[in-house]
């Protein structure tokens, strides 16, 4: 763990806050210094980026000199943070957001506010803001521009106000400036992107920093208000249900995976993706979260997002996109050192043209669970759930990469056997309810292949030494995956094969101190990949749920809390948890480790209430619960 020395000046990657207004994102260290953000979109170049390269990368850094205690905050349930820092002569209080606003939706500001006010004696500030464009390899142009400044280069612009005056060091490319504040007196900085050939470069004055960050706290709290949670983990739940909501492309209805690329899975390794798209798999899976809290309208978003990516087309269909419907997501990488010396650093993500069979179960499921809750699907829609009903019948002998996108040959993947079972079934059922009369529906095909695949999973996909479901037809390995069959009703919960499942995947891929697990075994299961990874936080929370589900309500309760115990500070998750170190590894924060905790909690409700609950009862409960104890 990074102990802030010079000889390793990265953070964990704990230390850091997510800043996003739906549009584009930022993080923020513990100690004010933003050195990730990417302006104009999730997936634009960084304009500030040392949490990649730390000499090279850009940052924004207020810095109160002397300090030597650090707290933080949220305010309310916002993506508005509030650093205080305490130094020898007085406290200083920073406040920084996304500037938001009514409208934003379709015109954002691509705005970023910070507001440093002293509150108790007196504070000397030092200021540093060094653009650094493209992931660091630009240098931009920097100068004053009356009252204000900008920066530029590429097809890249900033506009910096401050009513502090910054002088521009032209051999560093850096804007420098000391403030010394006074008890009651504050500052204020605002960095918005813009394009070079429509550059405004009008300065905001302090009042008006200030007016838009009291305006976008007022926009979080209205958009909470409606986030409908209460009871034993509500401030988790709803810390999560905003994080989701941050990452949700307003524009598009996509949500993003996680705002940062190149984080790694094990520091120094080579397991380094980018997760600045929409996996669809994930979103179909964060649409039940976010409508257990009240906010079926961010679903609704990502249903019209798909259907448009997917031009309503099943042999067009990918496993990702850009936030923007971006179909072609080429990976190349960066001349970069990487975070702590962990590269590659990638752009763009291959796994965007692998072949993953399950994702036609997570869409059929989500539709038809969506139906049963909320709404009709309409004929347009049902027209391209068919042909992906029909394109999972005729593939499902086909090897595929896995859920997991092993950069290694194709296999047999017991799981997405299972989720193309679940895609036929999910249309028979739809057809069998409202679709009795659509003579294109091949339902007796349908039946024939789902019984087909089901006999497959049964015979090929079982350890019958051990008596549990493995990875792969073949295989004696275990997969987390494997836990996610009683969710989606292939096989009941209390089945004694997927109670030999669960027990032996705590076995094999279980974690000391508390249980957390990994994926699978790389050691034992090549995915194409050197190093390992640790334990893997959303396959944590699905044996949470299994857990719940089987009656074993103590260990599951005990390991959920386990769970909420290694979240940072500000209760914000990355992908995966090393129990050797204690650090949070790879992207962060996480959409689907945060979408998997409001299930859990859920979960845990339905097993403490009805006995456990499949994920179609967790959906079909979704506006019931909505107002009942979480």
């Amino acid at each position: 763990m990074s102990d802030g020395s010079d000889s390793d000046p990265y953070p964990p990657i704990s230390d850091y806050a997510l800043l996003a207004d739906c549009h584009s994102s930022a993080l923020v260290s513990r100690t004010a210094s933003v050195d990730w953000a990417c302006l104009r979109r999730f997936d634009a170049p960084s304009v500030f980026g040392r949490l990649l390269d730390w000499e090279r990368g850009g940052h924004f850094t207020l810095a109160p000199v002397g300090a030597g205690d650090w707290q933080r905050r949220y305010l309310d349930d916002s993506l508005v943070l509030e650093t205080t820092a305490t130094t020898p002569t007085g406290t200083v209080r920073i406040r920084d957001a996304f500037a938001m606003h009514r409208g934003g939706q379709r015109d954002p500001r691509n705005q970023l506010l910070r507001v440093v006010e002293c509150t108790s004696g007196t504070v000397e500030v030092a200021v540093c803001i060094e653009p650094r464009f493209d992931y660091g390899e630009l240098r931009p142009w920097l100068r004053r521009a009356g009252a204000a400044y900008t920066a530029v280069g590429a097809d890249s612009a900033l506009v910096i106000s401050s009513d502090v005056r910054l002088d521009v060091d032209v051999e560093r490319i850096q804007l420098i400036g000391r403030l010394s504040l006074a008890e009651g007196e504050r500052a204020g900085f605002s960095v918005a992107a813009q394009v070079p050939h429509k550059l405004d470069a009008r300065p905001l004055d302090a009042e008006t920093i200030q007016q838009r960050l009291d305006e976008t706290l007022d926009w979080w709290r209205r958009w909470s208000s409606a986030t409908t949670v209460n009871g034993r983990y509500t401030a988790q739940v709803r810390r999560s249900v905003t994080v989701l909501k941050g990452l949700t492309c307003a524009p598009t209805g996509a949500i993003v995976a996680a705002p940062t690329t190149s984080l790694p899975e094990e520091v120094g390794g080579e397991r380094n993706w980018d997760y600045r798209y929409s996996w669809v798999r994930d979103s179909t899976l964060a649409l039940a979260a976010l409508s257990l809290a009240g906010h079926a309208d961010v679903a609704r978003g990502f249903r019209g997002f798909l259907m448009r990516s997917c031009a309503g087309s099943a042999e067009d269909l990918q496993i990702m996109y850009g936030v923007y419907g971006t179909r072609h997501l080429p990976e190349f990488t960066l001349d970069l050192a990487g975070y702590r010396g962990s590269t590659p650093v990638h752009v763009g993500n291959g796994a965007a043209s692998q072949r993953q069979l399950d994702v036609y179960g997570h869409i059929l499921d989500a539709a038809h669970l969506w139906r049963e809750s909320f709404d009709e699907i309409d004929a347009t829609e049902w027209r391209f759930l068919r042909q992906l009903v029909d394109q999972a019948a005729r593939v499902w002998r086909e090897p595929d990469h896995g859920l997991w996108e092993i950069r290694d040959a194709p296999r047999h993947f017991t799981m997405s056997k299972v989720m193309l079972w679940v895609a036929l079934d999910r249309g028979i059922r739809m057809v069998q309810r409202d679709h009795e009369d659509d003579i294109e529906s091949d339902v007796d095909w349908w039946c024939r292949v789902r019984d087909e695949i089901r006999h497959a999973v049964e015979t090929e996909g079982v350890d019958q030494r051990r008596g549990c479901f493995v990875q792969s037809f073949g295989s004696n390995e275990l997969d987390a995956s494997l836990l996610m069959m009683p969710m989606v009703g292939f096989v009941p919960v209390n089945d004694p094969r997927m109670i030999a499942t669960v027990d032996a995947i705590q076995a094999d891929l279980g974690t000391p101190p508390h249980g957390f697990i990994r994926r699978y075994r790389p050691e034992h299961s090549s995915d194409g990949l050197r190093g390992s990874e640790a334990t893997f936080l959303m396959c944590s929370f699905w044996l949470v749920d299994v857990l719940a589900m089987q009656g074993r309500q103590t260990e599951a309760t005990a390991l959920f809390e386990a769970l909420l115990g290694v979240a940072n500070d500000l209760g914000l998750y990355a992908e995966e948890y090393d129990p050797a170190t204690g650090e949070l590894l790879g992207n962060f924060p996480q959409a689907f480790t945060h979408m998997a905790l409001v299930n859990s909690a859920h979960q845990l409700t339905c097993a403490e209430a009805y006995g456990g609950a499949s994920r179609e009862d967790v959906w079909a409960t979704a506006q019931r619960m909505a107002t009942e104890p979480l």
